[in-house]
């Protein structure tokens, strides 16, 4: 079978790969796996816990609590994509032995390039995304590596740096590795540091662990895939925020955690012991 990352592709994440976000090509077309019906049965078939969907529009900061529900299924949301006006993310689509394999082959083709920098991938997720025409993914940040796979539609994620405090502050992070939301807050002022990544079927985008950003779909119904896995160093770095957290508490202003290639090993093994002690 036809790789679905070619060799230039592959060359251009490895040479980025960890801290660099970029876009390349994919040939993930026409995967009877990803069309609307798949997706819509994938979605009934999966947890409720699994299932996040909405209205699409959406303001580019908001209270995750404030966020409005559609008043249709997610199957119904699914189907419907074209005019329910709302926003839909199935999680962990793993889950389904099928969509396991598809995740693990598309991971198995960089594989070689990740494990040779941040060590061995771990804990593989897959995330699929359906909007409608317009709709808005608000501005927040996630744990994980990740390749954003455009399949159909279009999209514009604008992006803002890792690990800058003035885009999610350290208290942000260490709230969020304690139980927190991933939503941050936006400020209109914080738009001329952020970076717009146009992406149309064919393309992908790599977003570095806790990159913040915001999504505007284009015109027409977007589906996408998100390919995500952990690493020891996004664990750690995770580790270190939240014993941050711990010395904020305590009156200490911490420094913090390092971007790659800085292991960040001491907080993160102090944090290990005092959960573990906690359990």
């Amino acid at each position: 079978m036809m790789p679905v990352f070619d060799t230039a592709a592959r060359q251009k994440f490895a040479d980025a790969y960890p801290e660099t976000p970029h876009v390349i090509c994919h040939n993930l077309h026409d995967h009877p796996l990803l069309t609307i019906a798949a997706i819509a049965d994938l979605g009934e078939s999966l947890p409720t816990k699994s299932v996040e969907y909405n209205k699409g529009n959406l303001p580019v900061g908001i209270d995750p609590d404030s966020v409005p529900a559609n008043g249709l299924t997610i199957g119904d949301t699914i189907r419907n994509a074209q005019t329910s006006g709302s926003w839909a993310v199935l999680k962990n689509i793993e889950q389904a032995p099928e969509y396991r394999r598809l995740l693990l082959d598309l991971l198995g083709e960089l594989k070689p390039c990740i494990e040779i920098k941040t060590g061995k991938m771990l804990m593989p997720q897959g995330f699929i995304f359906v909007s409608s025409p317009n709709a808005v993914t608000p501005y927040h940040f996630d744990p994980e590596h990740n390749i954003l796979l455009q399949l159909t539609g279009s999209k514009i994620m604008t992006q803002f740096p890792a690990g800058d405090p003035l885009y999610a502050p350290d208290e942000t992070h260490e709230g969020y590795h304690t139980g927190g939301h991933r939503n941050l807050v936006w400020q209109d002022e914080l738009a001329l540091g952020g970076t717009q990544w146009p992406l149309s079927a064919g393309q992908g985008l790599f977003v570095p662990v806790m990159a913040p950003h915001h999504v505007k779909n284009g015109p027409a119904v977007s589906i996408s895939l998100s390919i995500t896995w952990r690493s020891d160093w996004s664990f750690a770095e995770a580790d270190a925020r939240a014993f941050n957290g711990l010395l904020r508490k305590l009156g200490v202003q911490p420094k913090a955690p390092g971007r790659f290639p800085a292991a960040n090993r001491g907080k993160a093994i102090a944090w290990r012991i005092i959960r573990k002690m906690r359990s």
